[in-house]
């Protein structure tokens, strides 16, 4: 039977800590499914296609990775693809924080175990706030973002 991972989040933008935490669960997994959860209170950076699009190219390098986009909760959506866990990267006390009682809610919701995964410490401080924080510092990202997005945020 093959196991399938969901790696759920806005990805706005994708970052180098998204791309190490699809390295891992590809590793582990017989199918990983990156999907972009579209929140429609939050304002974007890239709209959902461009999105799609950046992290298809920055995710093709894994055959067993495929990239999605969903307007729902994250718990109904895996078990909508028979999802055997939700994978989520921490970096910290706060995401712990934030990330233990999500993956409560998501198993009591529809039984669907979360897998947490503790980022690197040369990735602890990478985020998708922080590249939007430095962009709007008139700062470069390249260092946060994969190949795909940094071609996508010089040419637009």
């Amino acid at each position: 039977m093959a196991r399938r991972a969901l790696i759920p989040g806005t990805f706005d933008p994708f970052t180098v800590g998204h791309l190490e935490l699809v390295r891992i669960a590809a590793a582990l997994f017989d199918e990983v499914v990156v999907c972009i959860l579209v929140n429609p209170e939050k304002k974007h950076l890239f709209d959902e296609d461009t999105r799609l699009e950046m992290i298809r190219t920055a995710v093709s390098a894994y055959e067993n990775v495929r990239v999605d986009i969903d307007h729902g909760y994250t718990a109904d959506y895996a078990e909508r693809i028979g999802a055997d866990f939700i994978v989520r990267g921490i970096r910290n006390e706060t995401d712990a924080k934030y990330e233990l009682p999500m993956a409560d809610f998501n198993r009591r919701r529809t039984g669907v175990q979360t897998l947490l995964i503790p980022a690197p410490e040369e990735l602890a401080e990478v985020s998708s706030t922080r590249v939007r924080a430095t962009l709007a510092e008139g700062k470069s990202a390249e260092a946060l973002v994969p190949d795909a997005v940094q071609e996508k945020l010089r040419n637009g």
